[in-house]
């Protein structure tokens, strides 16, 4: 399916956003459009025809696994992330859409010709890059939290700014796009943990939960701080 960049949802927070319409257009000719469904797989690990994406909408995790078989949640991409390596394939990381997801999607070959055309699209994909290591670290570092309630709470805020149109404030609801047993497997914890640590944070004031993955932020200042 061809791209439909006019109706984007993501089209001012993507790294194209830096392309003029024209320039947009050029650049969309070579790309479409994939939807996954909740489990399939983006890329595999090892995979020397990944392609490179743009996620629209839903969530994907980046996963490894260990020698025993146990996956470790490496990274999450929310809509407008960029992912897929340019100049080398995934060799131990596996990408995989957490919910139902749409990708604008292009061949390595195809990115690589317009980045040599666009040098802005470069810059704003190496800026990208670095804000999502960062966010990457950021997640890795929950786990070294003492309080399981602090931990929980400071990846629900993460999440909820990660769901935000705005730069600013992070989003008053969304769903979140992980199971609780995803939760406990990235922050070190059990699942009965987790349920714990949301319920506490209900009813501190922090969070009101709608259904079965519904958050709504009511306080984000309380989040990560359950002394």
């Amino acid at each position: 399916m061809t791209l439909a960049c006019a109706t984007c949802p993501v089209r001012e927070r993507a790294a194209c956003s830096v392309l003029t319409d024209e320039e947009r257009v050029e650049v969309a000719r070579a790309g479409r459009t994939r939807h996954l469904k909740r489990g399939d797989m983006l890329f595999a690990a090892g995979d020397e025809q990944a392609a490179c994406a743009t996620l629209v909408s839903g969530a994907l995790k980046v996963t490894s696994y260990d020698e025993d078989g146990n996956e470790r949640i490496l990274a999450l991409v929310h809509p407008a992330g960029f992912i897929g390596e340019l100049f080398a394939p995934f060799s131990t990381f596996d990408v995989v859409a957490l919910t139902d997801s749409e990708l604008c999607v292009f061949a390595k070959s195809d990115m690589s010709n317009a980045l040599r055309d666009f040098p802005q699209l470069t810059r704003a994909l190496l800026q990208r890059s670095e804000e999502d290591l960062h966010r990457s670290r950021e997640l890795l570092a929950l786990g070294s939290r003492t309080s399981a309630t602090d931990r929980v709470g400071a990846l629900i805020l993460a999440m909820a700014e990660a769901a935000s149109s705005s730069p600013c404030h992070p989003a008053e609801s969304f769903d979140l796009p992980i199971t609780r047993g995803e939760i406990a497997n990235m922050l070190g914890l059990t699942i009965e943990t987790v349920s714990r640590s949301i319920t506490r944070l209900e009813r501190s004031g922090a969070i009101e939960r709608k259904g079965a993955r519904g958050i709504v932020v009511l306080d984000p200042a309380r989040l990560g701080r359950q002394d």
